[in-house]
């Protein structure tokens, strides 16, 4: 099965039309290659690259210039998202089409549910 929960530990063996159920609290936050943003990945398919994760950024964190492949969905739960079209806080949604490009910023540290259908392209040189 390409679509899986890399580090779930009760999902080996299941069936392949079982439900998946993953205890967040055991998922370990994983380091980006950008200063205070880290991952959460809930689901991920690396052929496809359809991924699920919660995104942390700390407090004065950015995300630089990338464009959004496909659609891209934020649900702030904590925190706000900022760009330079707007702000998104806590409880608020925002979706990006595909082909959008910006950065983002956490001024304040934020934690977003994040839903991409494709990796993000970045224009830094890291």
């Amino acid at each position: 099965m390409p679509t899986v929960t890399p580090a779930a530990r009760n999902h080996a063996g299941l069936a392949a039309l079982a439900s998946r159920y993953v205890s967040v609290d055991e998922i370990p936050w994983t380091p980006t290659r950008f200063p205070g943003v880290d991952l959460k990945i809930l689901m991920e398919n690396k052929e496809t690259g359809l991924l699920t994760a919660l995104t942390r950024f700390a407090p004065g964190a950015v995300l630089p210039d990338h464009e959004h492949v496909e659609i891209e969905q934020s649900y702030v739960l904590e925190g706000t998202l900022e760009d330079s079209e707007g702000v998104c806080k806590a409880g608020d949604y925002v979706w990006r089409p595909g082909g959008s490009r910006h950065t983002a910023r956490a001024p304040n540290g934020c934690l977003v549910l994040s839903f991409f259908l494709k990796p993000n392209k970045f224009f830094d040189q890291g």
